[in-house]
């Protein structure tokens, strides 16, 4: 069994957690390590139970607290060559540098990483797999490239960004620099292109579809969800958006 839960999403901290077997794996953590001892007792867990650190990119919404969550636990971290020379705080307990074009494991997670068009210096995401079931995660991302189609083709569950409404964006309280980071070609996702990105790729098997990095100034969860509901042609009840305060609770592929 594979199952998944995030901690929070958006712009103010990310972190979600992945599990299978023994394995526990935290995908970013932008919170401070208390912040991330509290969000983890809503899943039942403690953050002794975590198995290591995934990291896909340095800024700090995703990295902030890893460094010190590292530390305290004696947690490895995993991440990019890049990442790690653009990080600020690079004191980790342990860590160990991967491809973003080469498959790895870390206990009974299988972690497919691929690269991502992001104003950061080596950005990915993940597909993880146990082995049967594929949970893809596709965050902060300026534009869908044909690899990342293929890389998310056929999972079983998709946590797929949606950050942004094009006509908020353009009327909204960002400084027009801000604007044009966000909406540009490595900027984030807007609601049109994630719908897009599901036409494009065999959603046959998904399971589980969740809309994350909903940005609380750029968009809204229902504007989201609509967006998801008509690219999948299904009832907006099948549909999650994740939370800033809450994220999602665990969800299960089996």
């Amino acid at each position: 069994m594979l199952r998944f839960a995030s901690l929070g999403s958006g712009s103010k901290g990310n972190a979600a957690v992945i599990e299978s077997g023994e394995t526990r794996l935290l995908l970013d953590c932008g919170y401070s390590v208390a912040q991330l001892e509290h969000r983890i007792q809503r899943l039942g867990l403690t953050a002794e139970a975590l198995t290591a650190i995934v990291v896909t990119h340095e800024h700090a919404d995703h990295i902030g607290g890893v460094a010190r969550l590292s530390r305290k636990y004696r947690l490895p971290v995993w991440l990019t060559v890049g990442t790690l020379n653009a990080a600020r705080d690079r004191d980790f307990h342990a860590f160990e540098c991967f491809h973003a074009h080469e498959v790895f494991g870390i206990g009974d997670v299988e972690l497919h990483p691929f690269p991502v068009p992001h104003d950061a210096r080596e950005p990915c995401q993940f597909v993880f797999s146990d082995g049967g079931r594929r949970l893809g995660v596709l965050t902060d991302t300026g534009h869908i490239t044909p690899h990342i189609q293929r890389s998310l083709d056929g999972c079983d569950a998709l946590l797929l960004e949606c950050n942004y409404d094009p006509g908020m964006l353009a009327n909204g309280p960002y400084p027009p620099a801000l604007r044009e980071r966000v909406g540009g070609h490595l900027g984030h996702l807007a609601n049109e292109q994630a719908m897009e990105l599901l036409t494009r790729i065999d959603t046959s098997r998904l399971t589980h579809l969740i809309g994350v990095h909903v940005s609380e100034n750029n968009n809204t969860a229902e504007l989201a969800r609509r967006s998801l509901c008509e690219a999948m042609d299904c009832n907006d009840d099948w549909i999650g958006v994740a939370c800033q305060a809450y994220g999602f609770d665990w969800r299960e592929l089996r």
